[in-house]
């Protein structure tokens, strides 16, 4: 086989976290929230099955959780980050190339490499060492393309009988799963393609794999022909090409408390801004979109709505976290309005490109450019340090303004003063 692709994704990773440090509940049924408290975002197997949707507002299943005693935690992001970091660099010890797809998934590329076994066996060993190196459950699937893969890892998932690994290499193999799947679940068709794909009478993986070449470029896009040539065994998408490519980044959160104060508001967007620009710069990528929007509570039925965003268009694209302060600091001057109880705010950077082909302006010095980037890079290196915090002006060091946790699990690995005592 000349291509040969693997998918590792952990099993219900944010409750395999919490449960890795807290062995009585293994068997309980276990739901983590998102920020502020607000939505699940993981369940356990156990809660799945007492019929927790995911996504569903805490305060709507406050009744279920306590009738079934459901254990219940607030996201831990620094446990949570943590252990996913383990988990990768425990899998690139067991393939050539790796690709870190989400903080609970990653793509190995198994193409030439020689298997002791066959390609079952060398999935139960995936498993077997992920779970003895960090103690989380995985799932893996295996297939030539990685749009293959992912369908084999959403069979791993779903039958049990699989025991969390599928091979699906055999093309016989590939038809009998497509037939049985519907074509929501391909990898890269979102949901207004599949509706407009189900309204064409395509509702299998198999009808979309069967589909014409050039009716699909004509309906849809040279998306939808590389996702049905890869459904076919024809890799379109390597390692780190995939086809849903990052459009923007933002990070927004809910208050804990109503927030009236136009100076405490402001911290957070400055905050929100040096942590898109942080990302940004982690992703090798340069932005010239910036993005700032406010909103009052959308449930008060007391107090006066407002909601308002802004954009500015930057003239020479940047990841330097200084301008994009700036950029994001005028924009909020200029959607704020006093008189209101703001529950929420956020920061959103759009317009990519590789930092390496950034066109300057006529204004612009390559040496500074450079010089811009290395301090931003000194920057970087101290905040990941772990002994000390750059911070620029506006951000606020606490975070009290947001993120209501009340059901937060200590950071076991990351904290000093919250490591596990052994009596």
């Amino acid at each position: 086989m000349s291509s040969l692709f693997a998918l590792v994704d952990c099993n219900n990773f944010y409750v395999s976290c919490e449960r890795l440090f807290n062995p009585s509940i293994k068997n309980s049924p276990i739901v983590v929230l998102s920020n502020n408290d607000g939505c699940v975002v993981s369940r356990s197997q156990e809660a799945k099955d007492l019929g927790i949707k995911m996504a569903v507002p805490a305060f709507l299943i406050e009744s279920v959780i306590k009738k079934h005693n459901i254990h219940v935690y607030s996201s831990n992001y620094a446990l949570y980050g943590d252990i996913s970091s383990r988990v990768m660099a425990t899998l690139e010890t067991l393939a050539p190339e790796l690709e870190v797809y989400s903080i609970d998934e990653a793509f190995l590329n198994l193409s030439g490499f020689t298997l002791m076994g066959s390609l079952a066996d060398y999935g139960k060993k995936i498993q077997k060492t992920v779970r003895q190196h960090v103690g989380v459950p995985v799932c893996v699937g295996m297939a030539p393309t990685k749009t293959l893969t992912k369908l084999a890892n959403y069979a791993a998932k779903k039958y049990a009988a699989t025991g969390g690994v599928v091979d699906l290499s055999d093309p016989e193999r590939q038809r009998k799963l497509m037939e049985i799947t519907p074509v929501d679940e391909v990898w890269g068709v979102g949901r207004k393609s599949a509706e407009k794909l189900k309204k064409i009478g395509i509702k299998t993986v198999l009808q979309l794999a069967q589909m014409d070449l050039d009716r699909a470029h004509k309906r849809f896009s040279i998306l939808m022909v590389k996702t049905i040539e890869e459904l076919n065994g024809t890799v379109r998408f390597d390692l780190e090409d995939n086809p849903v490519s990052k459009k923007q980044i933002m990070c927004s959160r809910s208050f804990a408390e109503r927030m009236t104060d136009k100076e405490q508001v402001r911290e957070t967007i400055c905050e929100f801004a040096a942590r898109v620009a942080e990302r940004l710069r982690g992703d090798g990528q340069v932005c010239s979109v910036v993005n700032v929007f406010i909103r009052t509570g959308v449930f008060s039925s007391v107090d006066p709505q407002y909601s308002n965003s802004a954009t500015a268009k930057l003239s020479v694209p940047t990841s330097d976290t200084r301008i994009i302060l700036k950029a994001a600091t005028d924009l909020f001057e200029s959607i704020w309005k006093d008189g209101h109880r703001y529950a929420k705010s956020g920061v959103m950077l759009g317009d990519f490109c590789d930092k390496d082909k950034v066109q300057l302006d006529l204004f612009s010095q390559p040496s500074t450019q450079s010089a811009n980037e290395g301090l931003m890079s000194a920057i970087d290196q101290i905040n990941e340090g772990g002994r000390g915090k750059v911070w620029f002006g506006g951000q606020r060091p606490k975070e009290d303004w947001f993120m209501r946790r009340a059901h937060l699990s200590p950071a076991y690995t990351t904290r000093w003063e919250d490591l596990p005592v052994v009596n």
